[in-house]
Parts: structure tokens; sequence; C-alpha cells
């Protein structure tokens, strides 16, 4: 099986200069991105997609003589879709990429940026006049046009201490909207949006579908909730506060500034171990999106592997599943949906496979088979569906 490459070039520019001169400082426009017709889901397959209960979808309608939009969530039933406006509403499906395989080959060609980084793919499918109105997000996006026309305004940076929001609407619509360019998207055209850069995506005709391949962007807090969790256990229970050399004070309610230094010194521990901020860091963005689309693990014995792979032609990553690894002194880590493994240095390569790829020749994986700890890891990820065979 091929693997699938990483774009290198984003209509005329390549990604090594993109990185350097517009990723997360200004937005960027790239005529003829993918030359070849891209399809992932119909709209009636995205239809389809919106009424199932596991899938996240949202619809949102806008009236034109009044700005006010009208915010539905899914799952939907059938009938709806027959009952809509013939124009100015928007479908929107998040985290395609959990589910159809296309799509998660689609997020592969993305691998210029770190796959941990990756949020997912949501497509939106919209009529004339459709969009979500002016509007930014904390996170970066590539928005792929696929099918019909959109125009996309472009505005300044924002912050939240700054921003003013339009009262009595379902979604967050910037109040002082002012666009400083525009562009008209065709099909294979892209453009990249980076945190906090308003935008508007207006839609020009009545089939028009937007690929967004989106970027996790965790808030400070987020992260020391899951660090907290984290610590509760891994981290000795001798690790408390102590005031060792504690003196006489005239004021016994006052907080002193050596007690502020003895708790940040207590804090810093926590994450002053390299292989524990390395376990947690690799848990935490690896973790799956949706815990409901988590793998239950089924135990699967060596001769039973042996067999899968002797009677397929190759292997796929599960559909959504995230696998990154890093290294250490004595090896690595391997992450996968928020669990980790040991690496020895000879296992590293089958860790760099893993994650490179999201498809795998029978071959490649039958290797590692006679290796311990490679045959331990590829076991518990056939056992938890995050591989399985073709």
């Amino acid at each position: 099986m091929t693997p699938i490459h990483p774009l290198a070039q984003l209509g005329s520019l390549d990604t090594e200069t993109f990185l350097r001169e517009y990723w997360q400082r200004k937005p960027c426009l790239f005529r003829n991105a993918f030359a070849e017709p891209i399809e992932v889901a119909s709209p009636d397959e995205l239809a389809g997609m919106a009424c199932e209960d596991a899938i996240e979808s949202r619809l949102l309608i806008s009236d034109p003589s009044s700005g006010k939009f009208e915010l539905r969530q899914g799952p939907f039933a059938e009938q709806l879709f027959e009952e809509l406006p013939s124009s100015h509403w928007t479908l929107l499906i998040q985290g395609v990429d959990l589910w159809l395989p296309e799509a998660a080959d689609l997020v592969e060609r993305f691998k210029f940026i770190p796959n941990w980084r990756l949020d997912d793919l949501m497509i939106s499918f919209a009529t004339r006049g459709g969009g979500v109105g002016p509007h930014y997000d904390n996170y970066d996006v590539f928005i792929i046009q696929t099918q019909g026309r959109r125009r996309w305004e472009i505005g300044g940076h924002y912050r939240e201490q700054d921003s003013e929001f339009l009262a009595d609407q379902p979604v967050k619509i910037l109040k002082h909207w002012q666009p400083e360019q525009s562009w008209d998207l065709e099909p294979g055209d892209m453009i990249y949006i980076p945190p906090r850069v308003g935008h508007n995506g207006i839609a020009l005709t009545d089939d028009c579908i937007n690929y967004s391949v989106g970027y996790r962007a965790p808030h400070a807090t987020e992260m020391l909730t899951h660090l907290a969790e984290y610590c509760t256990h891994h981290c000795p229970d001798e690790l408390r506060y102590s005031d060792p050399k504690l003196g006489l004070r005239a004021h016994t309610g006052e907080i002193q500034a050596d007690d502020l230094d003895r708790v940040q010194q207590l804090l810093q521990k926590l994450i002053g171990d390299p292989n524990q901020l390395q376990r947690w860091w690799g848990e935490y963005v690896t973790e799956a999106k949706h815990p409901e689309h988590d793998n239950t693990e089924e135990p699967l014995s060596h001769g039973q592997l042996h067999q899968q792979l002797e009677q397929s032609d190759s292997v796929r990553r599960s559909e959504g599943v995230r696998i990154a690894y890093s290294r250490h002194a004595q090896g690595g880590y391997l992450f996968a949906e928020g669990r980790y493994f040991e690496l020895e240095p000879a296992v590293i390569p089958l860790a760099e496979l893993l994650s490179d790829q999201n498809r795998y020749t029978t071959e490649q994986i039958a290797t590692w088979l006679k290796q311990p700890q490679a045959l331990e890891i590829l076991l518990a990820l056939f056992s938890r569906d995050q591989l399985y065979c073709l």
C-alpha cells in the first residue's frame, strides 16, 4: 500500500516557506492547491451523516432581511432537508475524519504540521447566501473549496477583551466587522486562517462545499485541569508543601513572598521531570476527540494477529486514532489514544512508522512480530481496534 505523503506545495508556495512566513502570522490564499477533484462525501451522504446520533452536526439558517440566525443541533430527521428554504442555510458536520477513511486520508496530506496538533476535519454544505457570519476562531484552519464557489472576507486580528458580538444571536458574530480583503474561491482553491483573524464566508452558489482542517489550541486552564488529574495518579505522596525554615512573624495572617516562592517551587516540581512531562503531554494530545468513539479492548493472541496479517493485503490506522511518540535518554514513549507504551531504542522506528503514516503493508507490520516489545505494542493496538487489517 502506497503511503500518503504530506503536501510539499500549497499552490505556488512550498510548505517550508509557508511555515516560516505565514503559520500563526497571517492569512494566505492558495490557488489550485488541489489539482484533482476532492470528494470525501456527497451532499446526500452529508445529509445522512447529520441524521446519525453519534455524529456532531449543526444547521445554521439566516434571514437575509433581518440578519438573524437560527441554530439547530443534530441529529436531524430526514424530512428536515425537504423543508429547508431555498437559500441562506449551512449544514456543518464535525469530525468527519473519525468516520470516513477518505477523510482520514485527506488530513494525512496536512502532516507538514505535527499530527498531534490536528483537531478534526469539518465539512460544510451551504446554499447561496449561506454562512456563519463574521467571526474569529482560536485555532488555525485550512479551508478547501471542493464544490461551488464561496467568497471569503478577511479582517484583522481580534482579542477577546476588545471584541463585541451581536446580541440575541445563537453564535458569536462580530458586531463591528470591517473586512480588509476579499477572495472568491473556486474548487481546488484553499485558504489558511491563523488564530483570532476575523473572517466571513458567504456561499455564492447553491452547491457550496468546504472542507476545514482545524488544529487543537487547548486553553491553559484546560491543560492545567488535565495535568492535575494526571498528577493525582502519578505524583509521589511526599510531594507536599513544607517550610522547615519557618521563623516567627509579626503578623500571623500574612502570606509572605518566600511562602509563595515555596508554592511555586513545589508546583514546578510537577513538570520538572522531563519523563513525566513527556508522558503527560503525549497522553493528553493523543486522547480521543470523542470518548464515545474510543475502542474497547478484546485481547488478541500472537497467533491470531499473525493469521490476520497472512490473510490481509494491508493495515490501516483506525479513523480518528491519534498516535505520537517522543524520545528520552533510555528510549522513548509511544502514545495512542491517551495511553502510553515504553520504547526501547530499537523499537523507535516502529513508533515512527505508526505515527508518520496511516496505511501500512502487512510486511511492514509483520517484521516487528519477532521483537517482544514491538509485539506487545502491536497486540494492544490491534486488540483495541486502533489498527485493523484490510
